[in-house]
This record gives structure tokens, sequence and C-alpha cells, in this order.
């Protein structure tokens, strides 16, 4: 169970790495968008638009990184529910298991007793 715990960590850490390079490409690509001089026909970026951009590039960042930490924290929660119920389920199966034995047991001895 150990081993598929930390498989399961490796292929949610991928996950999330994935999405997070998608989001920084997305938001990467609608700043480039917005920020391009072309429209205006002007090639050279003051120095005050190129900071303001480098910290909406930072901000972006960080904003994506703490929806990233959100989804681990969340999906770690799911896990250790996913884990809570299979549990629970395990220990209904092993009593529904019990009481069946149980009640054939019962069942073969008022046979026995009738015959």
């Amino acid at each position: 169970m150990d081993r598929d715990s930390h498989s399961e960590d490796t292929l949610s850490a991928m996950v999330l790495e994935n999405i997070k390079n998608k989001l920084i490409h997305a938001f990467r690509a609608t700043g480039e968008s917005r920020a391009n001089p072309q429209d205006s026909g002007s090639t050279v970026r003051p120095v005050s638009i190129g900071r303001s951009y480098q910290a909406n590039e930072e901000l972006r960042r960080a904003q994506i990184d703490g929806a990233i930490t959100w989804l681990r924290s969340e999906l770690l929660e799911m896990r250790s529910q996913d884990l809570q119920l299979a549990q629970t389920l395990l220990g209904l199966n092993t009593e529904i298991q019990r009481l069946r034995r149980e009640s054939f047991a019962g069942v073969e001895v008022e046979g026995d007793d009738q015959q």
C-alpha cells in the first residue's frame, strides 16, 4: 500500500506541475499580448512599463503557486477521505461476511434439528 501511495504522490506531483506550467504559459502569453508594443508602433518599452510587467508576472506566478498549493492540499485531503472510506467499507464487508457465516451456521443447525 505504501508503494501505491508513493506512486500516487508522484503522479499527483507530475499532474500539478503540468497544470502549473500550462497556467504560467497561458498567463505569460496573455501578458505578452497585452504588453506587445506593436499596436502602438513603438518597439521600445519604457522602464516603468517593464517593471510593471515584471511585477504583474511575479504576482501571476504567486497566484498560480497559491492555487497549486491549494489544489495539492485538497488532493491530500481527498486521499485521506478515500482511505478512511476504504477502511470503513472493508470493515463493513468483514462484518457482513461474519453475519452471513453466523446466519448460515444457524440455518444449518435448524436444518439438522428438523431431520
